[in-house]
């Protein structure tokens, strides 16, 4: 209780911001807040207290009570606004960081406002991009919701300010790292941010995070870049401080709010940083050797060559002299190829060197330019690209000159393209020409309107239109008062269509002003010493500034000359007669006679004419001129440096602390500079070693590459090798295939062996009782079952046996003459079955040659048995070769 009673108004404000009690801090954010508001500058002192401390800012805006860190916030903010440039540079680098993680996620719309709000001062009093740079290490945050919330802040401050105002590629390139966060709340303010950003860049931003976002993530954003794409390019809703200067100051003069927000349309650069590359190595040795052939193909292989090794968006800085000299020889080449590879060297070159191009464009220009005769599209196309990557590496005023020249050129087609390349050149300069420049480019352009071919008056016409889209109307009112209302209305139409990047400013009529305004100060300040004192010696002008001192000499009066001949020295020598003639009437001293001559002698020692002088209204100084004539050489003017006044002695000490104060600082400076040339020196070490690893990580991922390379490449070969074996595994199966079915016999072997046992039977004289009809029968009987045989492929060695062993088969009807259905044969019933000696010795004969014959019979069913079983053997490997295929 008795720290709530106690009252701590009393207590210095840095003491409050630091208390213990949440609040007397509160209340101590309040009453800052009330005093930055009543300052009058930032010189006022509360104002320079908290910029000298300001480590102070960190616990406020980081406040561990949510009431408190309100009110601090607001006090931040009043305090940037009343302490300008030297307030924000002395807490930024302490107080963001704190804002970005404590203020604003804060679960409090007003203090999340002013946390915003404090951002927004930061960046409006100085620079911007400090304060970016500050904020971007917070998206690395471990907590998602200060991550979005800075997300949102960055959102708010490029909508505010907008890109042409703070740089938005260090934001651009931490973008795919956001959507990478698990965190949807996170990825959804990224999205907020990429929409505001596109609403500035549009789609010039995609080159720099673009391919690194993830299929989905670029259909989503597409869709979103639609809602915008038609909406109006935005306009910077806050000014900087030097912005609001600027505007009052273009205010002031007549017409300034139109030229101030032309002044405001700044390019966005928003091309990747590139490193450097030393192409030189990569030209070919006999560059101009083999440029000097004469065969077209060596020139053009060797401009080939040469345009593959600048092929890179940076080019380190060298020796290029040859290289152009051979590009612009290049350009009278008679072989058009030649000429295209030239000038698409020539554009590569200039894209690549960027500014450093320029020492080389008188080389390659003029060649170029007078190529332009020619009437291939294609040729003209690469003349002017690299005509036009040689301009953005130059100035306009250094190109105008040979432009103009060619305007002049007696080939229409020349004349034709130089206009076209002048269009171009006006369209991207950021420099509007001069008047001068204006009326020659517009008397060039009015000589095209009479040609008689229609392009040539067109681009004379878009000539004039887009030079009046710069220069305005004042200026080229007067260039076009003479042409037709035609004319006039053709003009017109390309002047409402024309986009130029610069206007014509005329910034040299308000200079004067100030200049002759200040011309009559000084004139007053000369004239205002000289009715102060009236007398004609130099002294006179040291007047003004011992006029405010008048008593310092009253207090010096016992002090002797020195202090007499200081007065002496000041406004005449009025006031020191004046004195003296006061003293003697009192005191009778003949002190005051010596001041007097120390005070007039020296301007008047030579003549008495004087007196009149230093009568004219003092009348008690006219006395004592008298005396001086016997005492000049007694006034002792070499003493008066050595006396010195209180005043001047405490001045004099005033002074010798200033310069001792100013020693010590720059003691204090040498010795901290001292030890930044330490830091630069240990940070550039620092920096090698760094250059050093990345060169050594780059080479060893290209070594990796190359292996990987490799590896590919003898993979493919591998594959190649593997696909070549297949190929003839599969031919010699086939050739196997074919030499097993050429080596195996064909099926109607069996039957020829069949043929030939039937046949040796027969020729042996086989007597079945009646020899004719046996034999016919037989015979018949064969040529009928044996000539189906063959065609039947259901047959198989087995069959063949058991039709052989068997009584009733076929077999024994072929063998035997006539068999019938009981398997007798007919001869025995024609002989009752009683046969004669001469026929039972035939028989037996016929018994033995049947038996030979079946024996044949079971040979060649073993064979066939033995051919099938191969046949499924090879049909079998077949079936496993095919099926690994």
């Amino acid at each position: 209780m008795a720290d709530q009673d106690e009252d701590f108004s009393s207590l210095p404000l840095p003491d409050r911001f630091t208390h213990k009690n949440w609040k007397v801090r509160k209340e101590g954010y309040e009453a800052a807040a009330k005093e930055f508001s009543l300052a009058a500058s930032e010189s006022d002192p509360v104002v320079r207290q908290f910029i000298s401390d300001a480590s102070i800012w960190k616990g406020v805006v980081g406040d561990s009570n949510v009431a408190a860190q309100q009110e601090g916030l607001g006090a931040l903010c009043a305090f940037l606004d009343i302490a300008g440039q030297q307030g924000c540079t002395r807490t930024r680098n302490i107080a963001i960081a704190t804002i970005a993680e404590k203020g604003l996620p804060s679960t409090r719309p007003a203090a999340k406002q002013k946390a915003l709000e404090a951002l927004m001062l930061y960046v409006e009093t100085d620079k911007p991009d400090p304060v970016i740079e500050e904020l971007l290490p917070v998206l690395g945050n471990k907590q998602p919701k200060v991550i979005a919330a800075t997300l949102d802040a960055l959102t708010q401050i490029y909508h505010a300010y907008g890109c042409k105002t703070i740089e938005p590629k260090p934001v651009l390139k931490l973008l795919p790292k956001v959507y990478g966060h698990a965190d949807k709340n996170v990825r959804a303010k990224a999205q907020e941010l990429t929409v505001e950003l596109y609403r500035w860049l549009k789609e010039a931003m995609k080159p720099l995070f673009w391919n690194e976002l993830k299929p989905v993530q670029q259909q989503d954003l597409d869709k979103l870049f639609e809602k915008v794409k038609d909406e109006p390019p935005p306009k910077q809703e806050r000014l900087l401080r030097s912005q609001q200067a600027a505007k009052e100051a273009a205010v002031a003069a007549p017409g300034g709010d139109d030229d101030y927000e032309e002044e405001d349309e700044a390019a966005i650069d928003l091309e990747p940083e590139y490193e450097a590359v030393d192409v030189l190595s990569k030209i070919p040795k006999d560059f101009s050797e083999k440029l000097a052939s004469s065969k077209w193909k060596d020139r053009k292989e060797t401009l080939d060559e040469v345009h593959k090794a600048l092929n890179h968006p940076r080019i380190a800085e060298g020796p290029f002299d040859e290289l152009v000299r051979g590009f612009a020889k290049s350009m009278k080449d008679a072989n058009i190829a030649v000429v295209i590879t030239a000038a698409n060297c020539v554009e590569l070159l200039a894209k690549g060197l960027k500014k450093s191009f320029a020492k080389y464009r008188k080389d390659v220009m003029n060649a170029m330019m007078e190529r332009l005769k020619e009437k291939k599209q294609t040729v003209t196309d690469a003349i002017g690209a690299a005509l036009d990557a040689s301009f953005a590496s130059t100035s306009f005023q250094e190109c105008l000159e040979e432009i103009l020249e060619f305007l002049k050129h007696k080939n229409p087609q020349v004349k034709l393209e130089s206009s076209r390349f002048l269009i171009r050149c006006l369209k991207n300069t950021r420099e509007a020409p001069t008047p001068e420049q204006a009326k020659a480019i517009a008397e060039a352009s009015t000589k095209l309107l009479t040609e008689s071919q229609e392009v040539q008056r067109s681009v004379g016409a878009e000539t004039l239109g887009t030079l009046w889209k710069i220069m305005g109307d004042r200026i080229m009112n007067a260039h076009l008062d003479g042409l037709d209302e035609i004319r006039k209305t053709k003009i017109k139409e390309f002047f409402d269509a024309a986009e130029v990047k610069s206007k014509y400013k005329p910034k040299a009529a308000p200079a004067p002003k100030p200049a002759a305004a200040a011309a009559p100060t000084k004139k007053p300040m000369g004239k205002r010493p000289a009715p102060g004192g009236m007398k004609k010696p130099a002294p006179a002008a040291k007047a003004p500034p011992l006029a405010e001192e008048p008593v310092a000499p009253l207090e010096s009066k016992p002090t002797s000359r020195p202090g007499v001949s200081k007065l002496g020295a000041k406004p005449g020598g009025a006031a020191p007669s004046r004195l003296g003639g006061l003293k003697k009437p009192g005191s009778g001293l003949a002190a005051p006679s010596p001041r007097r001559p120390v005070a007039s002698p020296p301007p008047e020692e030579e003549a008495p004419p004087p007196q009149p002088k230093f009568g004219a209204g003092r009348g008690l100084a006219g006395r004592p001129l008298g005396k001086p004539a016997p005492e000049p050489a007694a006034a002792p003017t070499p003493q008066a440096p050595t006396g010195l006044s209180l005043v001047e002695r405490a001045e004099l000490d005033e002074l010798r602390a200033e310069v001792e104060r100013v020693r010590r600082q720059n003691e204090d400076l040498r010795s901290e500079r001292t030890k930044l040339t330490s830091q630069i020196h240990e940070l550039q070490n620092q920096n090698a070693q760094l250059i050093e690893d990345h060169t050594r990580d780059v080479l060893s991922i290209k070594a990796k590459e190359t292996q990987l390379v490799r590896a590919r490449s003898d993979f493919e070969a591998s594959e190649q090798t593997v696909q070549n074996q297949r190929r003839e595994v599969d031919r010699l199966k086939r050739e196997l295939s074919r030499q097993v079915r050429a080596s195996s016999p064909p099926a109607t072997d069996v039957a020829e062996q069949i043929y030939a046992d039937s046949a040796s039977i027969n020729t042996n004289g086989a007597q079945f009782g009646d020899s004719g009809y046996g034999s016919r029968g037989m015979h018949a009987r064969r040529e009928r079952s044996f000539a189906s045989g063959p065609t039947s492929p259901g047959g198989d060695g087995k069959e063949n046996f058991d039709s052989l062993s068997r009584p009733g088969s076929n077999l024994s009807g072929k063998l035997s003459p006539r068999a019938d259905a009981s398997g007798k044969s007919s001869l025995s019933s024609r002989g009752g079955g009683r046969m004669s000696p001469a026929e039972n010795g035939t028989t037996a004969r016929a018994t033995s040659q049947a038996s030979s014959g079946a024996e044949s019979w079971k040979r060649a069913a073993e064979v066939t048995q033995n051919l099938k079983q191969r046949i499924e053997m090879m049909k079998a490997k077949q079936g496993i070769g095919r099926q690994q295929q």
